[in-house]
C-alpha cells in the first residue's frame, strides 16, 4: 500500500477518536438542553471558538461526571458507540469479507456488540434479534432473522446508521458507489429510506474524497448515489449554502426546529456544513461542528473522519493525549492500538 493512502487512513482514525472525544463530554447537555447551554457552557469555560478539548468548568455536570474526558485529564479514547461501530465494521469485513451480508452483521451484533451499548434504532433491532434467536438454537448453528422486522422501529429515520458507515468509504477509495452499498447493507439491519440514505452519502464522500478535485466535488459525487428529492438531499444543499454563505449553523437549526436531536437529516446538514467551514483547518471543521451542538460527539467524529481523509494531516495536539489508545466496550477486544487499527484497515484495501 502507497505512503499517501496509508496516511489518509491514518488520519481518518485521527480525526474520528478525536473528534468523537471533543464532543462527547457535552453529548448529552447538547442533546438535553439545546444549544444555548452548550454555548453558554463553553463561554463559562472560555472554549469559544472551540479549538481544544473541553474543558471541565467545576461545580457543573461536565466537570462533575465527563471530567475524564475534558482538557487536561484525557489519557486515552473512552469507550463510545460511535468508535464501537466502526471497529465492528472492520470486523465484519475481516471475517465475511466484501461479499458480507445484513445477516453477517445482526450475527457480529449478538457476538459482540453489548445491549447496553445501543440507542433508539440500534436497541429496537437488537431486541427483535434476541428474539429471533431465542433460548434454543443449536449451538454452533447461526439463527435465521426476521430483519424487515428489525428495521421496522420508529427511530429508523435516525443518526444511528449514519455514525456505522464510515469504514466502508475509506476501504474504498475512489469507489463511492461500492462505499454506499456496503453502507446500504449495514444500515439496512435498523434502519430505512432517510436512514439508510444518510449512511450511504457519509460512506460514499469518504470513498469520494481521495480522489476528487475538491470537497465540493465529492459531496456531489456522493449526493447523487441517493435520491435528488430526498430528505438527506435536502440536508446536504442546506449545508452547503450556509457554509457558502457563511451564515454558521443557525439557518440549520431553524430549518429543523423540533427535530429530534439525534435525527439523521439535521446531523447531516451540520456535517456538511462543519466540514466545508473548516476545510482547511481540522480544528476549526471539528471545533465548530462540536460547537454547533445536536449529536456533538457522532458529528465530531464523522467530520474528523472525512477531514482526515483529504491528505491533510491531524494536528499532533488532538491525537498526544489519547496517546494511541481507543478503548471499546465490544465483547473480547477492550483496548486497541492505533497502529494496529491502521494496519488493519489497510489491510482490507489489499
Amino acid at each position: 500500500m502507497d505512503a499517501e493512502t496509508e496516511a489518509r487512513v491514518r488520519n481518518a482514525w485521527l480525526g474520528r477518536v478525536s473528534g468523537c472525544m471533543l464532543g462527547k463530554p457535552v453529548e448529552m447537555m447538547s442533546m438535553m438542553s439545546g444549544l444555548d447551554e452548550l454555548t453558554d457552557y463553553l463561554t463559562r469555560g472560555d472554549a469559544l471558538p472551540l479549538r481544544d478539548y473541553v474543558p471541565a468548568v467545576p461545580d457543573t455536570m461536565i466537570g462533575d461526571m465527563f471530567s475524564q474526558m475534558c482538557r487536561g485529564n484525557i489519557d486515552r479514547s473512552v469507550p463510545d458507540d460511535d468508535i464501537n461501530y466502526t471497529v465492528l465494521a472492520l470486523m465484519v469485513l475481516e471475517q465475511n469479507g466484501m461479499d458480507f451480508t445484513t445477516a453477517d452483521v445482526a450475527r457480529a451484533w449478538l457476538r459482540l456488540l453489548p445491549g447496553g451499548m445501543t440507542f433508539t434504532a440500534e436497541r429496537a433491532a437488537y431486541v427483535v434479534l434476541l428474539e429471533n434467536a431465542g433460548v434454543g438454537f443449536t449451538f454452533g448453528a447461526p439463527p435465521e432473522f426476521d430483519l424487515e422486522q428489525c428495521s421496522d422501529n420508529e427511530f429508523n429515520d435516525w443518526i444511528g446508521a449514519q455514525i456505522r458507515a464510515d469504514l466502508y468509504g475509506w476501504i474504498a477509495p475512489g469507489e463511492p458507489a461500492l462505499a454506499a452499498e456496503l453502507a446500504g447493507r449495514d444500515a439496512a439491519l435498523s434502519h430505512r429510506g432517510t436512514g439508510v440514505h444518510g449512511a450511504q452519502v457519509i460512506a460514499a464522500l469518504g470513498a469520494a474524497i481521495p480522489s476528487a478535485a475538491s470537497l465540493h466535488a465529492a459531496i456531489a459525487e456522493a449526493a447523487a448515489l441517493i435520491p435528488s428529492d430526498s430528505e438527506c438531499a435536502e440536508a446536504i444543499e442546506l449545508g452547503i449554502r450556509c457554509a457558502a454563505e457563511n451564515t454558521g449553523p443557525m439557518p440549520i437549526h431553524t430549518r429543523y426546529d423540533g427535530m429530534p436531536p439525534v435525527h439523521t437529516v439535521n446531523n447531516l446538514a451540520l456535517v456538511v456544513w462543519g466540514l466545508l467551514n473548516g476545510a482547511d483547518d481540522f480544528s476549526v471543521a471539528i471545533g465548530d461542528t462540536v460547537a454547533a451542538g445536536l449529536d456533538t460527539d457522532c458529528n465530531g467524529a464523522t467530520v474528523g473522519a472525512l477531514w482526515g481523509l483529504t491528505g491533510l494531516p491531524v494536528p499532533d495536539a488532538w491525537s498526544a493525549p489519547w496517546q494511541g489508545r481507543i478503548e471499546t466496550t465490544l465483547a473480547g477486544v477492550g483496548e486497541l492500538a492505533l497502529d494496529d487499527l491502521v494496519t488493519r484497515t489497510i489491510a482490507l484495501m489489499n
